[in-house]
């Protein structure tokens, strides 16, 4: 069994991580279009879902590091580029396939909310990614699953305020509206609206290259740590 079908397997083998790929998407596409956005107010806290689902997928390599899987395997043929890679391959298309029912769910639900299904569904895969690449960044900076984990909840908590997810970027005083525009969370929340809004697909590159940038830097900030 390779290493990226041993990824899928195990991830799906958990009833939390069930519950982030599975049960709580559901409840997303059901929620009625409310708030100051005019979204849909599941797919308005989606964001926050996949840095937690992300979060969650990717604390499975901690766990490999503590309790030593990591050595055993770096005396195998397997390099760590080979091991990392496979790893979050399998994690980005467990979160992209989510991302495909979203979309798909607003096709059947939300069809007159959003303007533009073909914009959602790559705001969405893209900002999957950055979420993984966010997530590898950050726990490798600690030693113990446990204290990435409680310190995370407090960062997506200022990421989703920075991405407008709890109030609108323009209640901000001028100066945090700044700071937030260096947050992934903005620029998926900027992605979101240009898919409801419906224009032109290159005004969708902005969010998408900014986010694909701040996936790049992450992986390579998340990648230093080796295998043992």
């Amino acid at each position: 069994m390779t290493i990226f079908n041993f990824a899928l397997i195990r991830s799906v083998r958990s009833l939390p991580n069930l519950i982030l790929l599975l049960g709580l998407p559901a409840a997303v596409v059901v929620l009625p279009v409310g708030g100051w956005h005019g979204l849909p107010l599941g797919y308005h806290f989606y964001g926050i879902l996949l840095l937690f689902a992300a979060s969650k997928l990717v604390h499975m390599i901690m766990e490999d590091r503590k309790n030593k899987i990591l050595t055993r395997i770096g005396v195998a043929p397997v390099t760590h580029f080979k091991y990392l890679s496979q790893n979050l391959l399998a994690f980005a298309l467990l979160l992209v396939g989510q991302s495909a029912v979203i979309t798909c769910s607003a096709w059947l639900m939300h069809a007159d909310v959003f303007g533009s299904l073909i914009q959602l569904f790559s705001i969405l895969s893209m900002f999957s990614v950055t979420a993984i690449s966010f997530s590898l960044a950050w726990s490798s900076m600690f030693r113990q699953p446990e204290s990435s984990t409680a310190v995370m909840l407090g960062i997506i908590l200022i990421m989703a305020v920075l991405g407008g997810t709890l109030f609108p970027i323009q209640a901000m005083p001028a100066s945090l509206q700044k700071i937030a525009m260096v947050s992934p969370t903005y620029w998926f929340h900027e992605g979101i609206m240009l898919a409801k809004n419906g224009g032109l697909f290159a005004e969708q590159l902005t969010p998408l290259g900014i986010l694909l940038l701040f996936a790049i830097a992450f992986m390579l900030i998340g990648s230093r740590k080796k295998l043992a």
